[in-house]
């Protein structure tokens, strides 16, 4: 589902597909964000995004909230906590192209539930994606999976439920970069695009 997607008429462009919860908000095994006053940005978050914007990167976020599904709120607080999060983050001069979320639990088998690309999917209709020179980065398995089934790079924190799935999962996440928090990754993005 659709929080938020600014129609834009840009010229094609790279996007960094981010995870919500565990790399731009606070975020810690077995809790629910359920209030937009509880939402609480990484400290360098803002920092990170200001970098991948300043390469031109559309930034869109994709997240699973089955917290809906589990009744913990309801669909409208979960696009009130994105709207939200959107307005922080443009108060501090960081422009999100779009945020998609999940609101159905693991059982319900959607194809919008990371790593299904359902919610990418509709993000590339939506947005003139070069999806080749893309990047995912998130702190869960799921996000590392979703990247590869789009085929673009890459990247894990170790923030959020970064320590507990690198327990859980190990030498199966096969990131193309682990960093220790979305700062790191951005700096290694930039080395990247430096590259050619």
């Amino acid at each position: 589902m659709i929080a938020f997607s600014k129609k834009t008429k840009l010229s094609p462009r790279a996007a960094v597909f981010l995870d919500r919860d565990g790399t731009i908000v606070h975020d810690r095994p077995g809790y629910y964000l359920v209030d937009e006053k509880s939402l609480k940005l990484y400290k360098h978050a803002p920092q990170a995004l200001k970098i991948f914007q300043k390469m031109n990167y559309a930034l869109i976020i994709l997240t699973n909230q089955s917290g809906i599904a589990r009744n913990y709120m309801s669909l409208e607080k979960s696009k009130k906590i994105n709207l939200s999060l959107r307005a922080k983050l443009k108060n501090l001069g960081i422009d999100i192209a779009g945020i998609y979320f999940c609101p159905h639990a693991p059982k319900d088998k959607c194809s919008c539930r990371k790593p299904r690309v359902g919610l990418a999917k509709e993000a590339l209709f939506n947005h003139n994606i070069i999806l080749a020179k893309s990047f995912m980065i998130g702190d869960k398995f799921s996000d590392i999976k979703l990247g590869q089934n789009l085929k673009i790079k890459t990247i894990f924190l170790k923030t959020g439920h970064g320590r507990t799935q690198t327990l859980k999962y190990g030498k199966t996440i096969k990131a193309n970069f682990v960093a220790k928090d979305i700062l790191s990754a951005a700096k290694w993005i930039k080395k990247e695009k430096n590259r050619g």
